[in-house]
């Protein structure tokens, strides 16, 4: 029994960290950039909207300023574990280390089918901007071929391109994806400004009521749905071993890029169900068709634009972050050694990287945005539960490790937000619950089929008995 619960050693990580095979090129800004890349996007841009029409109307705003408080109290944990042990693998790495095996392959396995659940619902998102942007230019591309099949079509094609397309950039180097990422950001940034400068003088205070239609439990539900929104910061941490001094830079992007993204998405929510009423939200690129619902649709138009182009940085971010996963977990031998091997010319898992775009197109091309959304938020509550839990534990077990950066009033602040984290996951559907469930229990097939018995840990102790029975 022991066995399922081995844990890594700290120090062996940190020792190996010197002599990594990934290349270390992100600055502190590049991190900073990368998380906001990551986090404005999904959420101000695509589930604004549909959180606002399905589940909290224009209360949506308490909706994202509940997820953050949950959010930066999970972030303030995930600082002290980047500073503490910087390396790949971000929220399962962490676990190994601190609960276990058999955890950590859990929630690598699910973090791995969150980050692609989440590109998935991003580029869903991206293809309504980029259709949108066709019809104002005149062209409309044949619905079997823009619409999934619960919508009556047969192929979200759109979306599954741009996939393809990232992942591509992805597979050629983090040197040349970063450059790419960062410009992505300042449009994307752009035209949220343009957003809040033109709707500002068409916000009627009339479509702030009832401000909530759905009632407490509508805006808690939301809070739950729009969660996705905020887990850009948890991506980025598994690039640890590809940035210059990641004790002192990842808290940095990490803790910075959560408040700057707290107070655009209240801006952003408050201008746009104030300019449209909730109930006309119910769309995929909301901020557009609020613009265009009080004739301005020049901006509309740059917004679509700036929007297509800046919401790639979120399916860049979420590939590059599930890439990583898998190539932590097939490095410590719960996958196969394929999803590690490192392609000499670029420093990148490029195996790793291609099936998680290629499962990240299948699913953006066929099943509902929501959907995907409220699986992705399950998974990301559930783990960072166990991550902020998992702060506790290593200041037990590890006292004396070197920590950049450290939580506040432990165990108070870690237990706060495992808290926070368990209320939003009961505010999601018995669906997701069912999705969630069946995914672990697949989790748990793998582990013990091969991960268990591939491990590197079980290499480390069958070869600790062989010099016990040797020395004896």
């Amino acid at each position: 029994m022991n066995s399922f619960f081995r844990k890594k050693d700290v120090n062996s990580i940190l020792e190996r960290n010197k002599i990594g095979s990934l290349e270390r090129s992100l600055s502190a800004f590049d991190v900073t950039l990368m998380s906001i890349g990551a986090t404005i996007g999904t959420g101000v841009m695509v589930l604004t909207g549909l959180v606002a029409a399905r589940d909290a109307g224009p209360a949506v705003t308490l909706s994202f300023i509940g997820s953050a408080v949950a959010c930066i109290l999970v972030a303030l944990c995930y600082a002290e574990f980047a500073s503490s042990i910087p390396t790949s693998g971000s929220a399962y790495t962490y676990i190994y280390t601190s609960l276990g095996e058999l955890i950590a392959h859990l929630v690598g396995w699910s973090l791995f089918i969150g980050y692609t659940v989440c590109t998935a619902t991003v580029a869903g998102g991206w293809s309504a901007y980029f259709n949108s942007l066709l019809k104002e230019c005149g062209i409309n591309l044949p619905s079997m071929f823009v619409n999934i099949p619960s919508q009556g079509g047969l192929l979200n094609l759109p979306a599954v391109l741009v996939v393809l397309c990232i992942t591509l950039l992805l597979s050629r180097g983090t040197k040349e994806s970063k450059k790419v990422n960062n410009l992505m950001v300042v449009i994307k940034l752009g035209v949220i400004i343009l957003f809040v400068a033109v709707g500002a003088f068409y916000v009627n205070p009339q479509n702030w009521h009832p401000f909530m239609p759905f009632g407490t439990k509508g805006v808690f539900a939301g809070a739950a749905s729009v969660f996705l929104a905020y887990a850009g910061f948890d991506a980025v941490s598994t690039s640890a071993e590809e940035v210059k001094n990641p004790q002192k830079n990842l808290p940095i992007g990490i803790i910075a890029s959560m408040i700057g993204c707290t107070l655009i998405y209240i801006i952003v929510c408050l201008v746009l169900t104030g300019v449209a009423h909730y109930t006309k939200l119910n769309v995929g690129d909301a901020m557009a068709y609020a613009l265009s619902s009080v004739g301005q649709g020049w901006a509309a138009s740059v917004l679509s634009v700036g929007a297509v182009i800046g919401i790639l940085a979120v399916i860049l971010a979420y590939i590059y972050g599930s890439s990583r996963i898998l190539f932590s977990m097939s490095r410590d031998g719960l996958l196969p050694k394929i999803y590690s091997k490192v392609d000499k010319n670029t420093n990148v898992p490029v195996f790793s990287t291609w099936i998680v775009g290629c499962l990240a197109a299948l699913l953006a091309g066929v099943v509902d945005l929501k959907q995907l959304a409220d699986l992705a938020n399950m998974v990301f509550l559930a783990t960072f539960s166990l991550v902020s839990l998992s702060v506790i534990v290593l200041r037990k077990t590890h006292p004396k490790l070197e920590r950049g950066f450290r939580v506040p009033l432990v165990p108070i602040i870690p237990l706060m937000a495992v808290a926070c984290c368990l209320f939003l996951m009961v505010s999601l559907s018995k669906l997701t619950w069912i999705y969630f469930g069946a995914w672990t229990v697949l989790g748990v097939i793998v582990y013990f089929v091969y991960s268990h018995k591939h491990s590197s840990l079980q290499s480390r102790d069958i070869s600790s008995l062989l010099l016990e029975k040797n020395g004896a």
